[in-house]
Order: structure tokens, then sequence, then C-alpha cells
């Protein structure tokens, strides 16, 4: 079994976040599974200091970033088919939302990339399940925005603490046709009909144990589906 992990960089505030990425792999690997890293040959929105939250005068490739991650085994999307791996799963971070989508910006009137959108909704077309960690649930809204998808999917929860503003999210999601769940850290939601699984992650106030479980509960619903 292949896995697809689609990384918008790497680092928690202008890419994909690592802890959450690495987690995802390490999970894969532990089911018995290989994965198959992927990103975009295009520049990230800006970059980030992660030491004091600033931003940088300088230019990266989210592809060469999500090399960092991958070690070196990395491939472009626009080279990667529904054929080729039998899942996809697309890690949290800022990435998802400045980088796949300008919903840090523009919410959800923004924008996805096309070769986003089009790997996502090839992949659930040919019945390939796709999960979604952390805030990437609101690139899997992007991507169905006027499909006839109606995912059901979880970003959090409003019930426990978390640094994120959980109610606002879920409104953007509903508004783009979606149906969403309040879910902690220690659930997932499975979206068995469309084949969709999402984990909050590090959407609410968590640490590195919490996330661990939540991304391996969520691979495993994806092997599930698969």
């Amino acid at each position: 079994m292949k896995i697809g992990v689609l990384l918008s960089g790497c680092g928690v505030y202008d890419g994909a976040e690592i802890h959450e990425a690495t987690l995802t792999l390490l999970s894969i690997a532990e089911i018995g599974a290989e994965a198959v890293c992927i990103s975009v040959d295009r520049e990230q929105h800006h970059v980030v200091n992660h030491t004091n939250g600033e931003e940088m005068n300088e230019k990266r490739n989210m592809l060469v970033e999500a090399g960092r991650i991958a070690r070196g085994n990395i491939s472009n999307i626009n080279e990667v088919n529904p054929a080729d791996i039998d899942g996809l799963i697309i890690p949290g971070g800022f990435g998802s939302a400045k980088n796949f989508t300008n919903w840090a910006f523009e919410g959800p009137n923004g924008d996805i990339l096309p070769e986003v959108k089009l790997l996502i909704v090839n992949m659930l077309n040919v019945g390939k399940p796709v999960a979604a960690l952390c805030v990437s649930p609101v690139v899997m809204a992007k991507a169905l925005e006027g499909s006839n998808i109606k995912a059901k999917m979880t970003i959090g929860s409003d019930q426990e603490e978390s640094p994120y503003d959980i109610p606002g999210f879920s409104g953007g999601l509903e508004s783009l046709g979606a149906t969403t769940e309040m879910k902690t850290v220690r659930e997932i939601l499975v979206d068995s009909e469309n084949k969709i699984i999402t984990a909050p992650c590090y959407m609410m106030e968590a640490n590195i144990l919490d996330v661990r479980k939540n991304v391996r509960s969520a691979v495993e619903a994806l092997r599930d589906l698969v």
C-alpha cells in the first residue's frame, strides 16, 4: 500500500507542521505501508522566523522545503496520479492556509492551487480516501467547493482549549458546503461515504503525545477505507 503525504513546505508557521508530518510518516511505516511524499514546485507565500514569528526577507520553494522532511525523496504533485497511490494525507501547518490556499488572508472566499484541487478531487472521484489533519480541512473544503460531494469534517472542538477560533473555522467550512462536527484531539471524524478522514491535532491545545495518537488513528482509519 502506498500513501501520499502532501506537504506545503517545512515549518508550522509557513509550511507543513513538522510534528504532524513526521508522525504521519511514522504511522504509515507502522501499518506496513509506504509513504510517498509530495509537494508543489512553487514559492511559498512567505518565510517566517520560527523563533520570533517575524516575516523574513527571503523566498523559499515548497517542494525544496518539503524535501527536508522527506529526506530528499519528494515528488512533484504534477507527476503524481491517483493510480500511483492508494490514499492521501495532508498534514496541517499554516502552509495549508497560506500556500495551498490563501484562507489565512481571504477566508473561505479565497483560492486554492489548481494542482492541489485536482489531486484531491481525482482521488475522491476514483474512490480513494483522503485524510486532512489539523487546519487542512480548509484545503479539502476549497477543493470540493461547488462539487456534489458534501463532506463531513472536523477542525476541532470549542468544548476544550484551542489557540484558534474553532467556531469561526467551522463556519467557514460550512459556508463551502461541508457539514462539521466538534471533535477533540482524542477523536477523529470518518466520513465513510465520501472516504474523508479529519483529525484536529494541533488545532487543539495538545502535546506531541496527543497528536501522535490522533495522527495514528487517522492513518489507521485511512488504511481501513482503502
